[in-house]
């Protein structure tokens, strides 16, 4: 069904769309927000927006060929429950080394409300194996299952439980990154500046992990969950994004300019925004945005970035402030990133 729906719509799509000056996303094309939703997998860079360049490769993965493609890495480990709801589960890829590796989590995006653990970035899941590093990618219930704080803190037991298979899995559960796009981003930060919710009178081993991490990867990232704060920092209507209200659990109807936020709501906003845990005592983060995310509206307005940078560097943290216009290709940001993960490792 899902071949049938990427077909017809690359009919209707039609040549003469190509030949536009400026070419739709799914920012700008119902057709493509379809399929966007229909198939999250065809967004290659997992920046919540489906281009038709994504859109071509997608189609000339469908045709048949003449040699066979080159095998897909398996995870070492597959569907690991950490967890227990039933969406609480992870793939682990473990690195070659006689030593524990260090490990990268990646933590997918889709607003909270879409996407799984598939949706690993193939760039940096082969540069991290390639330089030693394990990694693992995780799932967490979505909105529709359970609001925030569900998601952080699904990821952050994720943490906790790779950290408590140390041993089993060669890992240094002192050497711990984490990143992702979009809502994965969020999570990631939001574990970077949180303080640590280990629990050492648990008496469930895994809470009595950290979850505290070395550093942070913030792909087409958001730094605030915050509509109040969106609203000043990014131009035209990015503060009402659909995402939010099923994230906070509020109705569709939900009108952020007229609707009362009372305390309740008010503090649920300001700790769900990941910018509001930051501290001087926090790690680094590498923040990529593509520049196609900087027109009006867009929640992956590369504001977002500028908007932690200016506190990071205010608190003399270091956050490296990227977008593709910085690089001549396009796997050499996912280069450029796994390189800053592996400085803040350590030796």
């Amino acid at each position: 069904m899902k071949t049938k729906h990427l077909m017809v719509l690359f009919v209707l799509l039609g040549v003469s769309v190509w030949a536009q000056r400026t070419l739709p996303t799914s920012e700008t094309d119902a057709r493509l927000r379809a399929l966007l939703k229909i198939r999250p997998e065809a967004d290659l860079d997992q920046d919540g927006v489906l281009t038709l360049e994504e859109v071509r490769q997608a189609r000339e993965a469908m045709k048949p060929r003449t040699t066979k493609p080159p095998q897909k890495n398996q995870p070492t480990h597959s569907n690991v429950s950490y967890g227990p709801h039933g969406s609480m589960t992870l793939d682990f890829w473990k690195a070659e080394a006689d030593a524990p590796t260090p490990l990268f989590v990646f933590i997918h995006g889709g607003g909270f409300r879409g996407g799984d653990k598939s949706l690993v970035n193939a760039a940096l899941l082969n540069g991290f194996l390639e330089a030693g590093v394990s990694v693992a990618s995780i799932n967490y219930r979505l909105s529709g299952i359970a609001p925030y704080p569900a998601q952080m803190h699904d990821s952050a037991r994720a943490v906790q439980f790779l950290r408590s298979k140390a041993d089993e899995w060669n890992l240094d559960p002192e050497r711990v990154a984490a990143g992702g796009g979009s809502a994965g981003s969020g999570i990631s930060q939001w574990l970077a500046f949180h303080d640590d919710l280990k629990n050492p009178a648990s008496t469930d081993p895994v809470e009595r992990r950290s979850t505290r991490l070395r550093c942070a990867l913030a792909l087409n990232m958001q730094s605030t969950y915050d509509p109040r704060v969106i609203q000043k920092i990014i131009p035209g209507n990015a503060f009402d994004d659909a995402a939010l209200k099923p994230f906070y659990n509020l109705p569709g109807n939900w009108n952020w300019e007229t609707n009362e936020i009372d305390d309740a709501l008010d503090a649920l906003i300001k700790d769900a925004s990941p910018i509001n845990h930051l501290s001087k005592d926090d790690p680094p983060v590498f923040v990529f945005h593509s520049e196609r995310t900087r027109t009006p509206g867009n929640i992956h307005h590369p504001n977002f970035g500028n908007h932690l940078a200016d506190a990071m560097h205010e608190l003399g943290i270091e956050c490296v402030r990227k977008t593709d216009a910085d690089y001549d290709s396009r796997n050499a940001p996912y280069e450029d990133m796994v390189k800053f993960v592996l400085r803040h490792m350590g030796p």
